[in-house]
């Protein structure tokens, strides 16, 4: 363990904590503002490496939102990354060390359904995880482990935000329009390369878990447009604003 590492899990046990809440590409202003009471580089987390990928800072805080003493995680590594799946689950794991309730994963995703657009934020109710080939034989049986007090919560609120369900796939290719027309006439409502087994690992380990999607484009054969991360990072800020608004009200 480094020293930085024993400093800040020495900071974040110091008082309950109420939440983590893990941001994906092109996420990382969604806790700008908040004060920062300790933070520590995913170097020095012992299991943990580094993130490859734009728009990952690689950097865990706590933090304030609020009153509510919570972590955040700038940022994840991916299985595309040749990671481990021990090592794409190493936060969630760390989180439940330290003790935290509830698990929130956000992340940027490809729209499927027509009535979603770049910059809407989608709380997602159901998955697939569609890592392997044999994955894709049950696309009729997708995951339900989302807080079900937590997703009503946010049902109620005014205006109502998108629900629905999110496929993650292997990456770092972007899907293909073939994959897409599948995924959709499946019910599958966005689509991205993170968080089914996140969400999975921190259900396992009792952890309340929702999850978010800022969409920031049509996925592959929906529009004229080429896919790009660099779109994918400069949509995301779009989102921003939608996305504090649901942590907001899970949090408070």
């Amino acid at each position: 363990m480094t020293p930085a590492f024993a400093e800040f899990v020495n900071a974040a046990g110091a008082q309950p904590l109420r939440a983590a809440l893990v941001l994906g590409s092109g996420l990382g202003a969604v806790a700008d503002g908040c004060e920062i009471l300790a933070s520590v580089g995913y170097g020095d987390i012992p299991g943990m490496a580094p993130p490859t990928v734009a728009g990952h800072r690689g950097r865990l805080d706590l933090v304030l939102w609020g009153s509510r003493r919570i972590l955040v995680a700038h940022g994840r590594v991916h299985f595309y990354e040749g990671h481990s799946i021990e090592r794409v689950t190493r936060l969630v794991c760390l989180f439940a060390e330290l003790e935290c309730p509830t698990l929130i994963l956000t992340n940027a995703a490809g729209g499927l359904h027509s009535s979603l657009n770049p910059g809407d934020v989608m709380v997602i109710d159901r998955h697939w995880k569609l890592l392997d080939s044999g994955d894709w034989k049950k696309l009729d049986q997708p995951t339900r482990m989302y807080s079900e007090a937590s997703l009503d919560r946010l049902r109620r609120l005014s205006p109502a935000p998108h629900f629905g369900g999110y496929a993650a796939l292997t990456g770092p290719c972007y899907e293909t329009p073939a994959e897409i027309r599948s995924l959709a006439a499946c019910g599958v409502d966005a689509v991205g390369m993170s968080t089914a087994v996140e969400a999975e690992a921190g259900a396992a380990l009792d952890l309340e878990v929702l999850a978010f999607s800022c969409i920031t484009n049509k996925a592959a054969g929906l529009s004229a447009d080429a896919l790009s991360h660099k779109e994918v990072e400069a949509n995301a800020k779009l989102g921003i604003a939608g996305m504090r608004r649901l942590i907001s009200a899970v949090l408070e």
